[in-house]
Protein backbone atom coordinates (compact mmCIF):
# COMPACT_ATOMS: atom_id res chain seq x y z
CA UNK A 1 0.00 0.00 0.00
CA UNK A 2 2.69 2.37 0.34
CA UNK A 3 4.27 1.98 -2.74
CA UNK A 4 0.95 2.73 -4.18
CA UNK A 5 0.83 6.05 -2.25
CA UNK A 6 4.37 6.62 -3.07
CA UNK A 7 3.24 6.37 -7.03
CA UNK A 8 0.54 8.47 -6.92
CA UNK A 9 1.97 10.87 -4.90
CA UNK A 10 4.74 11.36 -7.48
CA UNK A 11 2.50 10.99 -10.31
CA UNK A 12 0.59 13.99 -9.21
CA UNK A 13 3.52 15.96 -8.64
CA UNK A 14 4.96 14.97 -11.93
CA UNK A 15 1.74 16.09 -13.77
CA UNK A 16 1.70 19.49 -11.76
CA UNK A 17 5.15 20.23 -13.62
CA UNK A 18 3.40 19.66 -17.03
CA UNK A 19 2.52 22.45 -18.61
CA UNK A 20 0.16 22.61 -21.41
CA UNK A 21 0.25 26.49 -22.36
CA UNK A 22 1.63 26.90 -25.89
CA UNK A 23 3.33 30.29 -25.48
CA UNK A 24 3.16 33.00 -28.22
CA UNK A 25 0.15 31.45 -29.21
CA UNK A 26 -2.11 33.02 -32.45
CA UNK A 27 -4.94 32.30 -32.75
CA UNK A 28 -5.79 29.43 -35.26
CA UNK A 29 -2.23 29.72 -36.04
CA UNK A 30 -0.36 27.63 -38.83
CA UNK A 31 1.82 24.86 -38.33
CA UNK A 32 4.32 23.54 -40.79
CA UNK A 33 3.63 20.46 -42.95
CA UNK A 34 6.37 18.51 -41.17
CA UNK A 35 4.99 19.09 -37.24
CA UNK A 36 1.87 18.03 -38.43
CA UNK A 37 2.56 14.74 -40.22
CA UNK A 38 4.45 13.73 -37.11
CA UNK A 39 1.67 14.58 -34.73
CA UNK A 40 -0.67 11.83 -37.29
CA UNK A 41 2.12 9.23 -37.39
CA UNK A 42 2.46 9.87 -33.03
CA UNK A 43 -1.73 9.55 -32.65
CA UNK A 44 -1.62 6.61 -34.94
CA UNK A 45 0.74 4.75 -32.52
CA UNK A 46 -1.13 5.47 -29.29
CA UNK A 47 -4.25 4.76 -30.87
CA UNK A 48 -3.08 1.47 -31.61
CA UNK A 49 -1.22 1.00 -28.12
CA UNK A 50 -4.13 1.51 -26.37
CA UNK A 51 -7.87 1.76 -28.16
CA UNK A 52 -9.44 -1.62 -27.42
CA UNK A 53 -11.89 -1.00 -30.85
CA UNK A 54 -9.92 0.53 -33.46
CA UNK A 55 -11.09 -1.98 -35.69
CA UNK A 56 -13.98 -3.23 -34.48
CA UNK A 57 -16.18 -1.46 -37.26
CA UNK A 58 -13.15 -1.01 -39.89
CA UNK A 59 -10.96 -3.23 -40.64
CA UNK A 60 -7.16 -2.14 -40.07
CA UNK A 61 -6.02 -2.22 -43.83
CA UNK A 62 -8.76 0.62 -44.08
CA UNK A 63 -7.49 2.44 -40.85
CA UNK A 64 -4.17 2.48 -42.35
CA UNK A 65 -5.17 3.55 -45.63
CA UNK A 66 -7.19 6.91 -44.05
CA UNK A 67 -4.40 7.43 -41.78
CA UNK A 68 -1.82 7.09 -45.03
CA UNK A 69 -3.71 9.02 -46.77
CA UNK A 70 -4.32 11.78 -44.30
CA UNK A 71 -0.49 12.24 -44.04
CA UNK A 72 0.01 12.18 -47.50
CA UNK A 73 -2.36 14.98 -47.97
CA UNK A 74 -0.35 17.57 -45.78
CA UNK A 75 1.89 19.10 -48.34
CA UNK A 76 2.13 22.86 -46.67
CA UNK A 77 0.89 24.33 -43.46
CA UNK A 78 -2.16 24.09 -42.04
CA UNK A 79 -4.24 26.10 -39.69
CA UNK A 80 -5.54 24.68 -36.26
CA UNK A 81 -9.21 24.35 -37.86
CA UNK A 82 -7.74 22.89 -41.37
CA UNK A 83 -5.60 20.25 -39.41
CA UNK A 84 -8.09 19.30 -36.74
CA UNK A 85 -10.29 18.81 -39.54
CA UNK A 86 -8.32 16.41 -41.36
CA UNK A 87 -7.63 14.65 -37.93
CA UNK A 88 -11.49 14.35 -37.43
CA UNK A 89 -12.24 12.87 -40.41
CA UNK A 90 -9.56 9.85 -40.02
CA UNK A 91 -10.81 9.61 -36.57
CA UNK A 92 -14.91 9.28 -37.67
CA UNK A 93 -13.84 6.22 -39.41
CA UNK A 94 -13.14 4.43 -36.29
CA UNK A 95 -16.81 4.77 -35.35
CA UNK A 96 -16.67 5.49 -32.06
CA UNK A 97 -18.17 8.22 -30.46
CA UNK A 98 -15.99 8.63 -27.57
CA UNK A 99 -13.02 8.88 -29.51
CA UNK A 100 -13.80 12.30 -30.51
CA UNK A 101 -11.31 15.41 -31.83
CA UNK A 102 -11.26 18.88 -30.03
CA UNK A 103 -9.23 22.22 -30.39
CA UNK A 104 -6.30 22.55 -28.33
CA UNK A 105 -6.58 24.50 -24.92
CA UNK A 106 -5.36 27.77 -26.08
CA UNK A 107 -7.91 27.62 -29.39
CA UNK A 108 -10.61 26.88 -27.02
CA UNK A 109 -9.76 29.81 -24.82
CA UNK A 110 -9.28 32.38 -27.21
CA UNK A 111 -12.07 31.30 -29.15
CA UNK A 112 -14.23 32.55 -26.68
CA UNK A 113 -12.99 36.01 -26.91
CA UNK A 114 -14.22 36.64 -30.54
CA UNK A 115 -17.70 37.44 -32.10
CA UNK A 116 -17.40 36.03 -35.86
CA UNK A 117 -19.37 36.71 -38.81
CA UNK A 118 -21.33 33.88 -39.24
CA UNK A 119 -23.90 32.07 -41.35
CA UNK A 120 -26.75 33.34 -40.31
CA UNK A 121 -29.38 30.77 -40.07
CA UNK A 122 -29.84 27.47 -37.72
CA UNK A 123 -31.63 24.48 -38.80
CA UNK A 124 -33.12 21.31 -37.41
CA UNK A 125 -31.49 18.66 -39.22
CA UNK A 126 -33.10 15.00 -39.96
CA UNK A 127 -32.94 12.69 -43.06
CA UNK A 128 -31.98 15.63 -45.93
CA UNK A 129 -34.16 17.81 -44.40
CA UNK A 130 -33.13 21.21 -43.10
CA UNK A 131 -35.92 23.71 -40.98
CA UNK A 132 -35.26 26.56 -40.08
CA UNK A 133 -34.99 27.18 -36.33
CA UNK A 134 -34.29 30.61 -36.76
CA UNK A 135 -32.48 33.67 -37.94
CA UNK A 136 -29.59 36.02 -36.10
CA UNK A 137 -31.28 38.51 -38.37
CA UNK A 138 -34.42 39.40 -35.87
CA UNK A 139 -36.59 41.21 -38.60
CA UNK A 140 -35.66 38.21 -41.25
CA UNK A 141 -39.29 38.03 -43.23
CA UNK A 142 -38.04 34.76 -45.43
CA UNK A 143 -36.48 32.80 -43.20
CA UNK A 144 -38.98 32.28 -40.42
CA UNK A 145 -38.89 29.43 -38.14
CA UNK A 146 -40.20 25.94 -39.78
CA UNK A 147 -39.02 27.35 -43.70
CA UNK A 148 -37.48 24.28 -46.10
CA UNK A 149 -34.66 24.95 -47.06
CA UNK A 150 -33.34 22.28 -49.97
CA UNK A 151 -30.01 24.24 -51.04
CA UNK A 152 -27.18 26.98 -50.22
CA UNK A 153 -24.78 27.84 -52.30
CA UNK A 154 -25.33 25.50 -55.21
CA UNK A 155 -24.92 22.13 -52.63
CA UNK A 156 -27.90 20.28 -51.85
CA UNK A 157 -29.14 19.33 -48.10
CA UNK A 158 -27.47 15.78 -48.34
CA UNK A 159 -24.01 16.97 -49.65
CA UNK A 160 -23.84 20.20 -46.88
CA UNK A 161 -24.64 17.13 -44.24
CA UNK A 162 -22.13 14.55 -45.65
CA UNK A 163 -19.40 16.85 -45.66
CA UNK A 164 -19.90 17.97 -41.93
CA UNK A 165 -20.70 14.49 -40.98
CA UNK A 166 -17.44 13.41 -41.88
CA UNK A 167 -15.76 15.14 -39.14
CA UNK A 168 -18.39 14.16 -36.10
CA UNK A 169 -17.73 11.07 -34.71
CA UNK A 170 -20.55 8.91 -33.34
CA UNK A 171 -21.14 4.87 -32.72
CA UNK A 172 -21.07 2.39 -35.83
CA UNK A 173 -23.39 3.94 -38.03
CA UNK A 174 -26.06 6.08 -35.94
CA UNK A 175 -25.85 9.26 -37.88
CA UNK A 176 -28.92 10.50 -36.19
CA UNK A 177 -25.95 11.47 -33.30
CA UNK A 178 -24.59 13.61 -36.15
CA UNK A 179 -28.12 15.52 -37.04
CA UNK A 180 -28.47 16.43 -33.71
CA UNK A 181 -24.82 17.92 -33.19
CA UNK A 182 -25.10 19.92 -36.00
CA UNK A 183 -28.96 20.97 -35.54
CA UNK A 184 -27.11 22.24 -31.94
CA UNK A 185 -25.22 24.64 -33.70
CA UNK A 186 -25.55 24.47 -37.73
CA UNK A 187 -23.46 27.90 -38.39
CA UNK A 188 -20.50 26.71 -36.52
CA UNK A 189 -20.10 23.72 -38.50
CA UNK A 190 -20.66 25.80 -41.46
CA UNK A 191 -18.16 27.32 -41.11
CA UNK A 192 -15.84 24.63 -40.37
CA UNK A 193 -15.80 23.07 -43.36
CA UNK A 194 -16.35 25.92 -46.05
CA UNK A 195 -15.21 28.83 -43.83
CA UNK A 196 -17.05 32.30 -44.57
CA UNK A 197 -18.89 33.84 -47.54
CA UNK A 198 -20.05 37.41 -47.75
CA UNK A 199 -23.18 36.11 -49.39
CA UNK A 200 -25.36 32.91 -49.70
CA UNK A 201 -27.73 31.73 -52.30
CA UNK A 202 -30.21 29.60 -50.95
CA UNK A 203 -33.26 27.63 -52.00
CA UNK A 204 -36.14 27.24 -49.80
CA UNK A 205 -39.63 26.17 -50.03
CA UNK A 206 -42.27 29.24 -50.01
CA UNK A 207 -45.70 30.04 -48.68
CA UNK A 208 -47.33 29.03 -51.86
CA UNK A 209 -45.70 25.83 -51.58
CA UNK A 210 -43.00 26.52 -54.60
CA UNK A 211 -39.78 26.28 -54.54
CA UNK A 212 -37.89 29.94 -54.51
CA UNK A 213 -34.10 31.52 -54.19
CA UNK A 214 -32.91 34.09 -52.62
CA UNK A 215 -29.59 35.92 -50.96
CA UNK A 216 -28.26 36.36 -48.17
CA UNK A 217 -25.39 38.28 -46.42
CA UNK A 218 -23.29 36.78 -43.39
CA UNK A 219 -24.40 38.01 -39.70
CA UNK A 220 -21.72 40.00 -38.01
CA UNK A 221 -22.43 40.07 -34.20
CA UNK A 222 -21.94 43.85 -32.83
CA UNK A 223 -18.75 43.92 -30.75
CA UNK A 224 -19.62 44.38 -26.46
CA UNK A 225 -24.05 44.38 -27.65
CA UNK A 226 -25.14 42.33 -24.71
CA UNK A 227 -22.98 43.81 -22.46
CA UNK A 228 -24.30 47.05 -22.78
CA UNK A 229 -27.48 45.24 -22.53
CA UNK A 230 -26.73 43.90 -19.23
CA UNK A 231 -25.65 47.74 -18.41
CA UNK A 232 -29.20 48.59 -19.12
CA UNK A 233 -31.04 45.87 -17.27
CA UNK A 234 -29.04 46.34 -14.07
CA UNK A 235 -30.21 49.95 -13.79
CA UNK A 236 -33.81 49.13 -14.04
CA UNK A 237 -34.09 44.73 -12.64
CA UNK A 238 -31.01 44.40 -10.28
CA UNK A 239 -32.59 41.08 -9.12
CA UNK A 240 -32.70 39.71 -12.94
CA UNK A 241 -28.91 40.88 -13.36
CA UNK A 242 -27.60 39.26 -9.92
CA UNK A 243 -29.03 36.33 -8.98
CA UNK A 244 -28.24 35.25 -5.63
CA UNK A 245 -25.93 31.84 -5.11
CA UNK A 246 -28.76 29.87 -4.07
CA UNK A 247 -31.02 30.85 -7.76
CA UNK A 248 -28.00 30.13 -9.54
CA UNK A 249 -27.29 26.69 -7.78
CA UNK A 250 -31.31 26.06 -8.14
CA UNK A 251 -30.86 26.88 -11.78
CA UNK A 252 -27.92 24.59 -12.37
CA UNK A 253 -29.45 22.36 -10.78
CA UNK A 254 -33.05 22.34 -12.66
CA UNK A 255 -30.77 22.51 -15.92
CA UNK A 256 -29.76 18.91 -15.06
CA UNK A 257 -32.98 17.82 -13.92
CA UNK A 258 -36.44 18.42 -13.16
CA UNK A 259 -39.47 16.46 -12.38
CA UNK A 260 -43.11 17.90 -12.91
CA UNK A 261 -46.50 15.93 -12.22
CA UNK A 262 -49.60 16.53 -14.97
CA UNK A 263 -52.63 15.66 -12.98
CA UNK A 264 -54.81 15.89 -16.04
CA UNK A 265 -53.62 12.32 -16.58
CA UNK A 266 -51.80 11.19 -13.87
CA UNK A 267 -48.28 10.99 -15.49
CA UNK A 268 -45.04 12.18 -13.87
CA UNK A 269 -43.05 14.26 -16.75
CA UNK A 270 -38.95 13.27 -15.26
CA UNK A 271 -36.31 15.53 -17.49
CA UNK A 272 -32.52 14.11 -17.10
CA UNK A 273 -29.97 16.09 -19.33
CA UNK A 274 -26.95 14.24 -17.73
CA UNK A 275 -26.11 11.51 -15.35
CA UNK A 276 -23.21 13.41 -14.45
CA UNK A 277 -23.79 15.74 -11.23
CA UNK A 278 -26.75 17.23 -10.51
CA UNK A 279 -27.79 15.50 -6.93
CA UNK A 280 -29.04 12.61 -8.95
CA UNK A 281 -29.18 9.84 -5.93
CA UNK A 282 -31.00 12.47 -3.75
CA UNK A 283 -32.90 13.68 -6.99
CA UNK A 284 -34.34 10.54 -7.59
CA UNK A 285 -34.77 9.54 -3.92
CA UNK A 286 -37.08 12.39 -3.35
CA UNK A 287 -39.14 12.12 -6.86
CA UNK A 288 -39.83 8.10 -6.79
CA UNK A 289 -41.26 8.68 -3.34
CA UNK A 290 -43.24 11.36 -4.34
CA UNK A 291 -44.63 9.55 -7.27
CA UNK A 292 -45.44 7.05 -4.69
CA UNK A 293 -47.33 8.89 -2.33
CA UNK A 294 -49.30 10.83 -4.90
CA UNK A 295 -49.98 7.04 -6.57
CA UNK A 296 -48.92 8.37 -9.77
CA UNK A 297 -49.47 5.12 -12.73
CA UNK A 298 -47.40 7.03 -15.74
CA UNK A 299 -43.72 8.21 -15.94
CA UNK A 300 -42.41 10.03 -19.10
CA UNK A 301 -38.47 9.96 -18.67
CA UNK A 302 -36.83 12.66 -21.26
CA UNK A 303 -33.50 11.68 -22.24
CA UNK A 304 -33.57 13.49 -25.74
CA UNK A 305 -30.58 15.85 -24.46
CA UNK A 306 -28.76 12.92 -22.06
CA UNK A 307 -24.92 12.59 -23.72
CA UNK A 308 -24.39 10.18 -20.56
CA UNK A 309 -22.22 10.47 -17.69
CA UNK A 310 -22.03 8.21 -14.33
CA UNK A 311 -22.98 4.58 -15.36
CA UNK A 312 -23.41 4.08 -11.70
CA UNK A 313 -26.07 7.04 -11.33
CA UNK A 314 -28.06 5.41 -14.70
CA UNK A 315 -27.90 2.06 -12.91
CA UNK A 316 -29.39 3.91 -9.61
CA UNK A 317 -32.16 5.34 -11.93
CA UNK A 318 -33.09 1.78 -13.61
CA UNK A 319 -33.24 0.31 -9.89
CA UNK A 320 -36.11 2.18 -9.53
CA UNK A 321 -37.70 0.56 -13.10
CA UNK A 322 -36.58 -2.26 -13.89
CA UNK A 323 -38.95 -5.57 -12.37
CA UNK A 324 -35.98 -7.88 -12.55
CA UNK A 325 -32.02 -7.93 -11.78
CA UNK A 326 -29.33 -6.83 -14.52
CA UNK A 327 -25.96 -5.84 -14.93
CA UNK A 328 -24.04 -3.32 -17.14
CA UNK A 329 -22.60 -5.23 -19.88
CA UNK A 330 -21.48 -8.80 -20.56
CA UNK A 331 -17.71 -7.55 -21.93
CA UNK A 332 -15.80 -4.81 -20.13
CA UNK A 333 -12.55 -5.34 -21.66
CA UNK A 334 -9.12 -3.75 -22.41
CA UNK A 335 -6.52 -4.48 -24.38
CA UNK A 336 -3.69 -3.23 -21.65
CA UNK A 337 -2.71 -1.56 -18.49
CA UNK A 338 0.04 0.69 -19.72
CA UNK A 339 0.70 3.76 -21.34
CA UNK A 340 3.75 3.37 -23.52
CA UNK A 341 2.90 7.07 -24.75
CA UNK A 342 2.00 8.66 -21.53
CA UNK A 343 3.66 11.86 -22.37
CA UNK A 344 0.97 12.72 -25.00
CA UNK A 345 -1.70 11.23 -22.83
CA UNK A 346 -3.26 13.74 -19.69
CA UNK A 347 -3.60 12.11 -15.95
CA UNK A 348 -3.02 8.77 -17.49
CA UNK A 349 -1.67 7.75 -13.96
CA UNK A 350 -5.09 8.59 -12.87
CA UNK A 351 -6.58 5.64 -15.21
CA UNK A 352 -3.73 3.29 -14.55
CA UNK A 353 -4.50 2.74 -10.98
CA UNK A 354 -8.39 1.51 -11.47
CA UNK A 355 -7.00 -0.60 -14.34
CA UNK A 356 -4.05 -2.12 -11.87
CA UNK A 357 -6.43 -3.03 -9.04
CA UNK A 358 -9.76 -3.44 -10.75
CA UNK A 359 -9.01 -5.06 -14.41
CA UNK A 360 -7.60 -8.72 -14.56
CA UNK A 361 -6.45 -10.58 -17.79
CA UNK A 362 -8.27 -14.00 -18.89
CA UNK A 363 -7.83 -16.12 -21.37
CA UNK A 364 -8.66 -13.88 -24.79
CA UNK A 365 -5.57 -11.43 -23.58
CA UNK A 366 -7.95 -8.66 -22.91
CA UNK A 367 -7.80 -7.06 -19.09
CA UNK A 368 -11.78 -7.58 -18.29
CA UNK A 369 -13.07 -5.18 -15.56
CA UNK A 370 -15.23 -8.37 -14.21
CA UNK A 371 -17.12 -6.16 -11.32
CA UNK A 372 -19.47 -5.02 -13.97
CA UNK A 373 -19.44 -8.12 -15.92
CA UNK A 374 -20.38 -10.69 -13.23
CA UNK A 375 -22.27 -8.01 -10.53
CA UNK A 376 -25.93 -8.20 -10.91
CA UNK A 377 -27.85 -5.17 -9.74
CA UNK A 378 -31.11 -5.43 -7.65
CA UNK A 379 -34.40 -3.62 -8.02
CA UNK A 380 -35.09 -1.40 -5.25
CA UNK A 381 -37.99 -2.37 -3.06
CA UNK A 382 -38.64 1.42 -1.30
CA UNK A 383 -40.23 3.29 -3.56
CA UNK A 384 -40.19 0.69 -6.63
CA UNK A 385 -42.30 2.10 -9.84
CA UNK A 386 -44.92 -0.42 -11.47
CA UNK A 387 -46.78 1.59 -13.58
CA UNK A 388 -46.31 2.77 -17.23
CA UNK A 389 -43.04 4.30 -18.20
CA UNK A 390 -42.13 6.24 -21.83
CA UNK A 391 -38.84 6.78 -22.47
CA UNK A 392 -37.71 9.68 -24.96
CA UNK A 393 -34.97 9.16 -26.99
CA UNK A 394 -32.89 11.22 -29.41
CA UNK A 395 -29.60 11.75 -31.28
CA UNK A 396 -27.41 12.76 -28.49
CA UNK A 397 -28.80 10.32 -26.24
CA UNK A 398 -25.43 8.64 -25.77
CA UNK A 399 -23.39 6.53 -23.57
CA UNK A 400 -24.38 5.95 -19.68
CA UNK A 401 -27.89 7.10 -21.04
CA UNK A 402 -28.16 4.59 -23.93
CA UNK A 403 -26.97 2.00 -21.18
CA UNK A 404 -29.81 2.87 -19.00
CA UNK A 405 -32.37 1.98 -21.89
CA UNK A 406 -30.62 -0.81 -23.28
CA UNK A 407 -31.42 -2.20 -19.59
CA UNK A 408 -34.95 -0.89 -19.40
CA UNK A 409 -36.19 -1.51 -23.26
CA UNK A 410 -38.08 -4.48 -23.75
CA UNK A 411 -39.92 -4.98 -20.10
CA UNK A 412 -43.63 -5.45 -20.19
CA UNK A 413 -44.08 -1.43 -19.17
CA UNK A 414 -41.89 0.37 -20.72
CA UNK A 415 -42.64 2.16 -23.92
CA UNK A 416 -38.78 3.61 -25.85
CA UNK A 417 -40.33 6.55 -28.12
CA UNK A 418 -38.74 9.14 -30.41
CA UNK A 419 -35.70 8.40 -32.40
CA UNK A 420 -32.69 6.26 -32.91
CA UNK A 421 -29.98 7.23 -30.38
CA UNK A 422 -26.54 7.97 -30.78
CA UNK A 423 -25.17 5.65 -28.52
CA UNK A 424 -24.87 1.83 -29.89
CA UNK A 425 -27.49 -0.79 -28.79
CA UNK A 426 -24.99 -3.44 -29.13
CA UNK A 427 -22.21 -1.52 -26.98
CA UNK A 428 -19.55 1.52 -26.81
CA UNK A 429 -16.27 1.67 -26.12
CA UNK A 430 -15.97 4.08 -22.71
CA UNK A 431 -15.49 3.92 -18.84
CA UNK A 432 -12.03 5.33 -18.61
CA UNK A 433 -11.53 8.52 -20.75
CA UNK A 434 -8.58 10.33 -20.70
CA UNK A 435 -7.35 11.96 -23.63
CA UNK A 436 -4.17 12.46 -26.12
CA UNK A 437 -2.46 15.93 -26.85
CA UNK A 438 -0.30 16.06 -29.75
CA UNK A 439 2.97 17.75 -28.95
CA UNK A 440 3.25 19.78 -32.04
CA UNK A 441 -0.63 21.26 -32.68
CA UNK A 442 -2.09 20.41 -29.35
CA UNK A 443 -4.89 19.05 -30.53
CA UNK A 444 -6.93 16.80 -28.68
CA UNK A 445 -8.38 12.91 -28.72
CA UNK A 446 -10.56 10.87 -26.79
CA UNK A 447 -9.12 7.48 -25.45
CA UNK A 448 -11.82 5.30 -24.17
CA UNK A 449 -10.17 2.74 -22.66
CA UNK A 450 -12.80 0.06 -21.98
CA UNK A 451 -14.69 -2.19 -25.01
CA UNK A 452 -18.38 -2.37 -23.59
CA UNK A 453 -20.41 -5.11 -25.25
CA UNK A 454 -24.10 -4.64 -23.30
CA UNK A 455 -25.37 -7.46 -24.50
CA UNK A 456 -23.49 -10.17 -26.43
CA UNK A 457 -26.66 -11.93 -28.28
CA UNK A 458 -27.77 -8.81 -29.83
CA UNK A 459 -26.65 -8.22 -33.47
CA UNK A 460 -23.30 -5.80 -33.97
CA UNK A 461 -24.85 -3.85 -36.66
CA UNK A 462 -23.95 -0.50 -35.81
CA UNK A 463 -27.05 0.72 -34.71
CA UNK A 464 -28.52 2.93 -31.93
CA UNK A 465 -31.35 1.91 -30.03
CA UNK A 466 -34.27 1.54 -31.94
CA UNK A 467 -37.44 3.48 -30.39
CA UNK A 468 -40.79 1.28 -30.03
CA UNK A 469 -42.97 4.09 -31.56
CA UNK A 470 -40.70 6.43 -34.39
CA UNK A 471 -41.97 9.71 -33.49
CA UNK A 472 -39.95 11.69 -36.03
CA UNK A 473 -39.45 16.12 -35.67
CA UNK A 474 -41.96 17.64 -38.60
CA UNK A 475 -41.76 21.28 -40.01
CA UNK A 476 -45.19 22.14 -38.94
CA UNK A 477 -44.08 21.02 -35.29
CA UNK A 478 -40.82 23.24 -35.70
CA UNK A 479 -43.28 25.90 -37.03
CA UNK A 480 -46.09 26.24 -34.15
CA UNK A 481 -43.18 25.99 -31.69
CA UNK A 482 -44.72 22.57 -30.13
CA UNK A 483 -43.14 19.53 -29.15
CA UNK A 484 -44.45 16.88 -30.85
CA UNK A 485 -42.64 13.76 -29.25
CA UNK A 486 -44.33 15.28 -25.71
CA UNK A 487 -47.56 15.63 -27.57
CA UNK A 488 -47.66 11.86 -28.79
CA UNK A 489 -46.97 10.22 -25.71
CA UNK A 490 -49.56 12.31 -23.93
CA UNK A 491 -52.28 10.70 -26.64
CA UNK A 492 -50.74 7.20 -26.02
CA UNK A 493 -51.69 7.71 -22.36
CA UNK A 494 -55.38 9.25 -22.59
CA UNK A 495 -56.14 6.63 -25.39
CA UNK A 496 -54.79 3.61 -22.80
CA UNK A 497 -57.36 5.17 -19.73
CA UNK A 498 -59.90 5.07 -22.85
CA UNK A 499 -59.27 1.75 -23.36
CA UNK A 500 -59.13 0.12 -20.16
CA UNK A 501 -62.28 1.96 -18.99
CA UNK A 502 -64.27 0.64 -22.12
CA UNK A 503 -63.16 -3.05 -21.01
Amino acid sequence: MKGVVAFITLAILFTSCVSSRQPNYTFNQKYSAEDLQSDIVLLKKILEANHPSLYWYTPKDSMDYYFDKAIASIKDSLTEIQFRNKVASVISKIRCGHTSVRFSKAFSHISEKYRYPQFPLYFKVWDDSLVVLGSAFPRDSIFKRGVIVTSINGKTNRQLLDSMFDIISTDGYSDNYKNQVVSNNFPSWYRSVYGLDSFYTIKYIDAGGKEAVTTIKNFAPAKDTLRKKDTTLRKFIPAFVTPTKKQIRQSKLLDKRSMQIDTSINTAYMRITSFSGGRLRKFFRRSFRTIKEKQIENIVIDLRENGGGNVELSTKLAKYLKNKPFKSGDTVAAITRTFPYRSHIKNWWMYWFPMNVFAHKKSDGRYHYTHFEKHYFKPKTNNHFDGHVYIIQGGVTFSASTMFISTMKGQGNVMVTGEETGGGFYGNTAMHLPYIELPKSHIRVGLPMYRLVIDSTREKNGHGIIPDVWIKPSSIAIKKGVDIKLQKIRQIIIDRKKAIGAN
